[in-house]
């Protein structure tokens, strides 16, 4: 109705008009098309959906000399990094997992992150599931490449640039490289931004006045008016140290991915409490510079990665508000909101750290253009870095160390007195490698059977001569409760296989002999059954 009114009252007087001007306007007129079209914008507008942008520049692939030499990038995860995040970000974290409505029935948007700049889009849907609060347009990066400047600056326009967030992804499985790898993405950034024209820059400007005035959790009304004394009067609160002292112009986030690897950092590698509170104090400092957010955050877990992404984009439900808590004290749960920290809650973490030598490196540093990713630097081997401690990627590296560097672990080891670190292998890896050398073991074994000669077992028990007799000695045991000595036994039956011998081979018997022997075997047996009472019945008389 509202742009109806607007459009009646610009058209002429009815008393300006020709005679039969009171009749409906026929296809000739363009009142008639100025009507409906505005009826169909001002429609359009009120069910159009809030549009919000992510930028989001994920852990990039280094070149294949510079991973092997120095720091062992992930070769090919850039892709998993970006999907694990939007996973995260697109979550259901509803309070019924089993609500289920034509809207969560859709298919999730493809994900096209192969190539130069990809891009998906999520829709974000209220605490109900039913209401669609507004759909995020994602563009992925995956190389901090200058050639990759032109895809990015047609993104940042006037219109654009109040409902866009970058976000920097990180991983836990190479520590070492976040300070590398987010000043390559500062500088990229900057190069673009440079560029950009002077409207869009003036908008810039009122987006970063806008985030600066909500530090200390002043609220949109009082930022807006800049808070108000006792006597009426605008209050401003002052910076502190090291705050918003390189603002980008557009807000900034970075999200250190698969927090589940310190555990493994601490128990595979030795690292301490050290080692953490050190990259926290180090990444803190750095962010704190262009108002940036920090969130460790983990697979499956529940985290605050989605309140702190729709915070940042002004994204807010209608029926559930969402608290956003920061937390510096859960290693793997850390979460830093914008405009939250300051020199002081990142000093308590440890003593010893020098965040003016940090803050100042920085800024000197980020001034560069990017480095083209074909000509890697080395800055621990070649001295390519500063060596007088104002580069803060040297500080950092220096004391964060890949553990996978043998001479540099060979080193440490012998000034801690701890053991050198050994990379284990996969469990299935090791295993599949076993399966093949015991395959090769019994093939050689059954060469070696096929080619020696059966050997002659002597273990005979009537061959004294054997080796069981050499080794085992005289052997005794009980037979009726005498003891019985087994040589002696063995003795006695090889005589008696002798005797039996000889007296085959021997010269026939004669019948006086055999009568004689059977009288002797007679006399045996009747000796056997004589009683001692009485005289044996039926024996022969002497």
């Amino acid at each position: 109705m509202v742009g109806l009114e607007q459009t009646m009252s610009s058209s002429p007087t009815r008393g300006s008009k020709a005679p039969g001007a009171n009749s409906r306007p026929t296809s000739k007129d363009g009142s008639k098309k100025n009507i409906w079209s505005s009826l169909l914008d001002g429609v359009a507008n009120g069910k159009r959906l809030p549009e919000k942008n992510l930028l989001i520049l994920g852990s990039w692939m280094a070149p294949l000399e510079y991973s092997r030499i120095h720091y062992q990038l992930p070769l090919g995860g850039t892709p998993e990094s970006q999907r694990e995040f939007l996973e995260t970000f697109s979550a259901d974290t509803s309070a019924d997992p089993g609500l289920v409505n034509d809207k969560r029935k859709g298919k999730t948007p493809p994900i096209a992150n192969q190539f130069a700049l990809g891009y998906t889009y999520r829709d974000v849907l209220d605490a109900d599931r039913e209401d669609t609060l507004a759909r995020v347009s994602a563009y992925l990066l995956a190389e901090p490449s200058p050639s990759f400047a032109p895809l990015i600056k047609p993104l940042l326009t006037p219109q654009s640039i109040p409902e866009t967030l970058v976000v920097i992804l990180l991983d836990w499985s190479d520590p070492w490289t976040w300070v590398r790898r987010l000043r390559e993405w500062v500088r990229l950034l900057r190069s673009v931004l440079v560029d950009l024209d002077d409207d869009t820059k003036l908008v810039m400007e009122e987006i970063m006045t806008e985030w600066r005035d909500r530090k200390r959790g002043m609220d949109a009304g009082s930022a807006a008016t800049g808070g108000l004394s006792n006597s009426g009067g605008p209050v401003t609160i002052p910076l502190g140290p090291g705050e918003w002292d390189e603002g980008l112009g557009i807000p900034m986030c970075v999200v250190c991915q698969g927090a589940d690897k310190i555990e493994k950092l601490e128990k595979d590698h030795g690292w301490h409490e050290e080692q953490f509170d050190f990259i926290l104090q180090f990444m803190r400092t750095l962010l704190l510079k262009h108002g940036a957010s920090l969130i460790y955050t983990t697979p499956f877990l529940a985290n605050s990665l989605q309140s702190l992404i729709h915070s940042s984009l002004g994204i807010h439900s209608l029926l559930k508000r969402q608290s956003l808590k920061h937390n510096v004290i859960d290693r793997d749960k850390i979460l830093v909101p914008a405009n939250w920290d300051s020199w002081g809650k990142i000093r308590i973490i440890r003593e010893g750290f020098d965040m003016e030598g940090a803050s100042t490196a920085w800024s000197i540093e980020i001034q560069d253009a990017p480095e083209p990713l074909d000509q890697p630097a080395a800055p621990q081997d070649d001295n390519a870095e500063a060596d007088d401690g104002t580069s803060a990627v040297t500080v950092f590296e220096q004391t964060i160390q890949d553990p996978k560097r043998d001479n540099t672990i060979a080193h440490s080891s012998t000034t801690n007195g701890t053991k050198v670190e050994v990379e284990t292998s996969d469990t299935q890896g090791f295993l599949t490698k076993q399966v093949e050398v015991l395959e090769q073991l019994k093939v050689d074994d059954e060469k070696d059977r096929s080619t020696q000669e059966t050997p002659q077992l002597e273990m005979s028990p009537m061959d004294d001569q054997g080796k069981v007799n050499e080794h085992i000695g005289p052997v005794q045991f009980n037979m009726g409760g005498i003891q019985v000595d087994a040589d002696d036994m063995l003795k006695k039956l090889r005589d008696r296989e002798a005797n039996r011998t000889q007296r085959k081979e021997g010269p026939p018997a004669t019948p006086g002999d055999e009568k004689a022997h059977n009288q002797a075997l007679a006399n045996f047996f009747a000796g056997l059954v004589k009683k001692p009472s009485s005289s044996p019945r039926g024996s022969p008389s002497a």
